[in-house]
């Protein structure tokens, strides 16, 4: 399955909840079903069902494809610890993410594409995989090449969301230092990884 690209609107109103990597228009939408009696349409969802959408959530809001998020579960069941909260911590450090939740791009989409067209370094070297994975200790930082964009110093300035613990910005140097993983409290989304963690060890 490929990567979505349609309306970002219509996925937060599908499952009636704001998914902040996505879209930020979400945020204060009224979050129905699209269709005119759509907040009257609910029905009582299967088990099936309800790990389903939980792992579409994740997708949609990280803007994976399924044999991505598919990688990334196995990864995270290879790992030491709590294989949801693993799964999340790896997301979380994927680079466009990283670049999101610096306050440098109001969506991952926006991110990733700042990383696609070469804008971004890390520790010194231009990386252009938006799904490269970040380490501890690691230094982002944007190229010359966008650093003049309009607009780009009021998003700095003034980010949808609160800078998390696990990063540090340097708001003059257009630099982000990666600390550590995130916890799990640190994570954006509003997601129940261990029904994702469910679903995956029924289907495989």
């Amino acid at each position: 399955m490929s990567r979505y690209t349609g309306p970002r609107v219509r996925i937060a109103r599908r499952f009636d909840q704001y998914l902040p990597g996505l879209s930020r228009k979400t945020a204060k939408l009224r979050l129905n079903p699209p269709g005119q009696h759509g907040g009257n349409r609910r029905k009582k969802t299967s088990e099936y069902k309800e790990r389903l959408d939980e792992k579409q959530k994740l997708r949609f809001n990280f803007g994976i494809t399924e044999r991505q998020l598919r990688r990334y579960y196995r990864k995270a069941k290879a790992q030491k610890g709590n294989t949801g909260h693993n799964l999340l911590s790896l997301l979380e450090s994927r680079l466009d993410s990283v670049v999101f939740r610096s306050g440098l791009a109001p969506t991952i989409p926006a991110a990733r594409q700042m990383v696609s067209h070469g804008h971004i370094e890390v520790n010194g070297r231009k990386v252009d995989v938006s799904s490269y994975l970040v380490k501890p200790g690691q230094i982002i930082k944007l190229r010359d090449s966008i650093k003049k964009v309009p607009g780009l110093r009021d998003e700095i300035d003034h980010p949808t969301f609160l800078m998390p613990n696990f990063l540090i910005v340097d708001k003059e140097k257009l630099e982000i230092q990666y600390i550590r993983h995130p916890e799990r409290d640190e994570v954006l989304l509003e997601i129940k990884e261990d029904l994702i963690i469910e679903f995956y060890n029924r289907v495989a």
